[in-house]
């Protein structure tokens, strides 16, 4: 089966209807963080979310934790998807499950270790996928994605190999090492944010050749 294709950081109404045409199945759009690349304004994640269409899915990327916060967003920006860019806790889930029953949810989990692919299996019964970046929650301002780093591939595929739910991949993927990672990973789909970017605009060329990568892996 063909990896399912997001691309991240999305700009733009334009942006979102390039990489709808090219061949993406989600579209990631980048709210408030303590760093990294591709914030946009709520309300221009409201707009790029009502021209984009079924069946692409509009992930909203937070670094929120509480129930309350993140479900105000969702009903700011109505997205479909809700990817939880910091850990959040059980009870939060939970909350948010009552909150948005019709919201998907999908928890990232940085992948730096052995503890990672506990957090991984901890969080997958509580939502509807994982995604595994290469960012670094510890740090004093946290790294939550966008860092463009490859992680640990070993790591990811334990967890996708014990995963009771669907499994991207993200971090540092390009047309180059895309195809490599479908195969050693195996996951449910790829997330591509710098690696199909030049001077931070979407790459057309970048895209097609990733989308060319992953159909021939």
């Amino acid at each position: 089966m063909i990896p399912r294709l997001k691309v991240c950081c999305i700009a733009s109404v334009a942006e979102a209807r390039l990489a709808v045409s090219l061949g993406a199945d989600a579209l990631g759009l980048v709210s408030a963080m303590p760093s990294g690349p591709g914030v946009i304004a709520e309300e221009l994640i409201a707009e790029v979310v009502a021209a984009v269409p079924p069946p692409v899915a509009t992930f909203l990327l937070t670094s929120r934790a509480d129930a309350a916060s993140i479900a105000a967003q969702v009903m700011v920006t109505r997205a479909n998807t809700v990817q939880l860019v910091d850990a959040v806790p059980p009870d939060a889930l939970d909350e948010l499950r009552l909150a948005l029953p019709a919201t998907k949810l999908v928890q990232v989990i940085h992948v730096l270790d052995d503890d990672s692919v506990r957090e991984a299996l901890d969080a997958a019964p509580r939502v509807d996928a994982l995604l595994l970046d290469s960012g670094n929650p510890r740090l004093a301002v946290k790294e939550l994605g966008g860092t463009g780093r490859v992680h640990d591939w070993g790591l990811s595929r334990a967890i996708v190999e014990r995963s009771p739910v669907p499994v991207f991949l993200a971090g540092g993927l390009s047309a180059e090492n895309a195809a490599e990672a479908v195969r050693r990973v195996r996951p449910f789909g790829l997330d591509v944010c710098s690696g199909v970017r030049t001077d931070g605009r979407l790459d057309p060329v970048k895209l097609r050749a990733l989308v060319t990568a992953i159909t021939e892996a």
